[in-house]
């Protein structure tokens, strides 16, 4: 079915308005079918897509929805940027606070007028850390193309999960980072062997530099993403959980290699229930509302 009204937005620009991911944001239509709304997506040119739902939930939530072309995202760290943006340009206000209601989970949100962009935070919640097992690792790693001179020194894989779990694989410095060249057929099949969303490459900030990542989900109809927020919350809470600190803050960048250049910024802390996370970025509303 056509879709009227689509707004695209480039969520999580870098400090200077650069770059971005493209996302999809539009009013969600009962009449749709789930097979219409992962049309959405393509015929904008985003890898994703947002559907902004009327009303609100009992605990207080406004209702958002997010899709690739092939399936609905239990959550969407980039797609909750855009969307928040979108919602905060219809109301005039320079700040709005809310709460989302996407997956099963309300949190709550803020989206602020910066001169470069609006500028927005989400509550992430907990996030669950594991070793993954020697098999799971071993499959991953393989078919991420690594060599045997490309992964950390002293960072080791995790699985991250704020939700949807995923495979943080750490390596060496930049160079290693733009040398992955993953077999996505395999990759795909792992990730499904073991009920992952995808795995996040990344080499750790160190001091004031941020750190770099790249972001391969296949199995969810997304090769590379230009920019994962979620992925970059869950790496704020491994590196709080690896250092022992109270509190992390991070700034990634992403998206060069696919010529997307984007940043995320994200923060964790320890609390009596775990680890819970929140995270933010910069974006950039392009036309439509």
């Amino acid at each position: 079915m056509p879709w009227p009204d689509v707004t695209v937005v480039d969520a999580c620009v870098r400090r200077d308005g650069r770059g971005g991911s493209p996302t999809a944001v539009t009013d969600d239509d009962p009449a749709a079918t789930d097979a219409d709304r992962c049309a959405v997506a393509a015929a904008a040119g985003t890898s994703h897509a947002a559907f902004l739902g009327p009303g609100r939930t009992p605990d207080g939530g406004r209702p958002v929805r997010f899709f690739t072309a092939t399936a609905e995202l239990s959550g969407c760290g980039h797609g909750t940027v855009a969307a928040q943006a979108v919602r905060l340009t219809r109301t005039g206000l320079d700040e709005l606070n809310d709460r989302q209601h996407t997956g099963g989970r309300t949190f709550d949100t803020v989206a602020i007028r910066r001169p470069a962009g609006i500028e927005v935070w989400f509550d992430q919640g907990l996030v669950a850390l594991r070793h993954p097992a020697p098999d799971e690792r071993a499959a991953l790693v393989a078919a991420l193309g690594l060599t045997a001179d490309d992964p950390h020194p002293t960072d080791v894989p995790r699985i991250a999960a704020p939700g949807a779990p995923r495979m943080l694989v750490p390596v060496h410095d930049r160079s290693a980072l733009l040398r992955v060249r993953p077999h996505l057929g395999r990759l795909t099949a792992a990730c499904r062997r073991y009920g992952l969303l995808g795995c996040f490459v990344y080499v750790p900030p160190v001091g004031d530099r941020p750190g770099a990542a790249r972001m391969f989900a296949p199995a969810i109809g997304v090769d590379e993403d230009v920019a994962n927020a979620n992925s970059t919350g869950c790496l704020a809470a491994h590196l709080l959980d690896t250092t022992g600190a109270q509190t992390v803050a991070i700034e990634v960048e992403q998206g060069d290699t696919l010529g997307r250049p984007a940043g995320v910024l994200a923060s964790a802390r320890r609390g009596p229930a775990g680890i819970t996370t929140r995270v933010g970025g910069l974006a950039v509303v392009r036309d439509g509302h």
